[in-house]
Parts: structure tokens; C-alpha cells; sequence
């Protein structure tokens, strides 16, 4: 895999994970809802840790600095 996800896009992840987190364990979203926003962070959070997005592959995307 390379990488195809840049600092900034691995940060916003990371902390949209952590909101969505907030948001299901302190009950304001609750039911089917919560168990998407919990499963969503969690993908957000694989993704940043890899730094790789694979929905970017089909459109081209890349916000990876280049060398």
C-alpha cells in the first residue's frame, strides 16, 4: 500500500474519531445511529494510522506531500 493520505487528512480523521467516540459513549447519539458513527471513527482511525484511504484510489486522490 502506499500512502496517499496526508498529515492534515490523518489529523481531521483522527479527531472526527474522537468525536464520534464522545458523541456514542456519552449517550447524545444513541441507538443505530451511534453504532454507525462508533464503526465510521473506527475506519477513520484504521485509515490514519495506515495512511491509506482506499476510496481516494478510484478518484485520483493523493494529499500526501510529494518528495
Amino acid at each position: 500500500m502506499k500512502k496517499n493520505m496526508g498529515g492534515a487528512d490523518r489529523i481531521i480523521r483522527v479527531i472526527l474519531a474522537i468525536v464520534f467516540a464522545a458523541l456514542y459513549f456519552t449517550g447524545t447519539v444513541a441507538g443505530t445511529w451511534g453504532l454507525v458513527l462508533v464503526v465510521l471513527g473506527g475506519v477513520f482511525l484504521a485509515t490514519s494510522v495506515v495512511s491509506f484511504c482506499p476510496l481516494y484510489l478510484p478518484f485520483g486522490i493523493n494529499t500526501c506531500k510529494k518528495d
